[in-house]
């Protein structure tokens, strides 16, 4: 199957990229990346477990699973190195990946309406669906290298702060959210140069977007009539200019 018809591997990719810049943005949001437990020696006082995310911290009570308290401006208050870094760092990776998901969307729509043989009159205004898929596959590696460093940093600080204090940090959920959702942007990419690679090689003019001959011509493989010079055809005779001559193309 040529490349012009729609490749499961392009869909595929498309729906998995979609899926991991979800993940994503559901953990920026969350306040989910770093655990707190605060223990009292009071046996009258109930203990107290803080979650840490990215723009805002939750109290919570033992043995209740709702905030009691939420700490709105933690955004502007972070303290910890490795959640700063990820308040700039995720931002930026949801951006590329999600560019990177639309012009995979343009050239998957390409590959399935486009015409087989393009209209000449507008070339400039042509999608060269393959160059969509090529710069997506580098935006989610991008994507995926900008958020995957920094998430995994927050587990190695996390056990630095244990070593250094009381064992009272935990990593939570969104970390490990963030990291396989960073994972599946970089599976994605990868996908995607697959793809380019295995389909570069194919016979299509999907590579071309513009045909080396008119398209009437298309069906005449091997000769095309031209006409000759005109000086040649004014040494002619009525009888001879109206006979065509074929010529060879290389």
């Amino acid at each position: 199957m040529g490349c012009r018809n729609i490749h499961a591997a392009t869909v595929f990719a498309y729906i998995f990229g979609m899926a991991s810049v979800a993940g994503l943005i559901t953990a920026t949001i969350a306040p989910n990346w770093r655990l707190m437990r605060l223990v009292s020696f009071n046996k009258n006082a109930k203990n107290v477990s803080v979650s840490i995310g990215l723009w805002i911290k939750c109290f919570r009570i033992e043995g209740n699973s709702e905030c009691a308290l939420y700490e709105t401006d933690w955004y502007s208050n972070v303290d910890q190195l490795d959640l700063r870094v990820l308040q700039f760092a995720l931002p930026f990776s949801i951006f590329f990946a999600s560019l990177a998901a639309l012009l995979c969307l343009i050239g998957i729509c390409n590959t399935a309406f486009g015409r087989e043989v393009p209209n000449i009159n507008l070339a400039k205004c042509l999608v060269n669906s393959a160059g969509c898929q090529l710069v997506a596959a580098l935006l989610f590696f991008l994507s995926g290298a900008l958020s995957l460093t920094p998430s995994v940093w927050v587990i190695f600080q996390t056990n630095d702060m244990n070593k250094k204090y009381a064992s009272i940090y935990a990593t939570s959920t969104a970390t490990y959210l963030a990291i396989a959702s960073a994972g599946g942007l970089l599976f994605t990419s990868c996908l995607l140069l697959l793809w380019y690679c295995a389909c570069k090689a194919l016979p299509s003019p999907f590579w071309q977007p513009l045909p080396s001959q008119p398209a009437s011509v298309h069906s005449y493989p091997s000769h095309s009539y031209a006409s000759p010079p005109y000086s040649s055809r004014s040494r002619l005779s009525t009888i001879e200019i109206d006979i065509p001559v074929v010529t060879q193309i290389s």
